[in-house]
């Protein structure tokens, strides 16, 4: 089957996220200049860059109640800063719950009866019970083509380690199984690792 986006593809159901699959959720907290707390998860998100190690995530649609983005977004554009949360598969349902449309003034740390932290190096609460918390300072945004495609930049200047996923020095993702995205409604855990040595190594 071939097929152009612009045409369509004839499916049941967009097959687009299902092909580049799996994606790492950044689950992603804000803090508004008014004080007001956000949580929720994106799985445009990826690391770009070691030094200084940086990441990415991008924002996809609109709520009524923002201009031309959503919570995250509109918060970011107020401070400058955002923190990555990591998604174990334990906290699968409370991740999902603050995926929910909600309405701005819901803070979704309290609906979905999530501990939450401050962060060190920002202004912004984090997920307190989190494998990895990733607290970033905004360095750019990207307009991409498309309706409210937002990508936001940033640099990570503040690292959290649960500190049961140490094991010998090495930050085991084993210990608590990445959840990550696939296509439709699906996701799938991290369970099992195996190593590749890279030619020349």
């Amino acid at each position: 089957m071939f097929y152009r986006p612009e045409d369509g593809h004839g499916l049941p159901h967009n097959p687009f996220n299902a092909v580049v699959t799996p994606r790492p959720i950044g689950w992603i907290s804000t803090r508004g200049a008014d004080g007001s707390e956000n949580l929720a998860p994106y799985s445009f998100f990826n690391a770009v860059a070691y030094v200084p190690p940086q990441v990415m995530f991008a924002s996809t649609s609109v709520k009524e109640d923002r201009d031309g983005t959503k919570d995250t977004m509109s918060n970011i554009r107020e401070t400058g800063v955002f923190c990555v949360n990591i998604v174990e598969y334990a906290m699968r349902e409370v991740m999902n719950v603050t995926s929910g449309p909600w309405p701005r003034e819901v803070d979704e740390f309290e609906k979905a009866g999530i501990a939450r932290a401050e962060c060190e190096a920002i202004p912004c609460a984090r997920v307190a019970v989190a494998p990895a918390n990733l607290e970033c300072k905004l360095t750019q945004t990207v307009e991409l083509p498309g309706a409210s495609n937002l990508v936001a930049f940033g640099e990570v200047v503040g690292i959290h380690l649960r500190d049961d996923c140490l094991v010998n020095g090495i930050f085991d993702v084993t210990r608590f199984q990445p959840l990550t995205r696939l296509g439709y409604r699906d996701y799938a855990r991290i369970t099992e690792l195996f190593s590749l040595k890279r030619p020349g190594e």
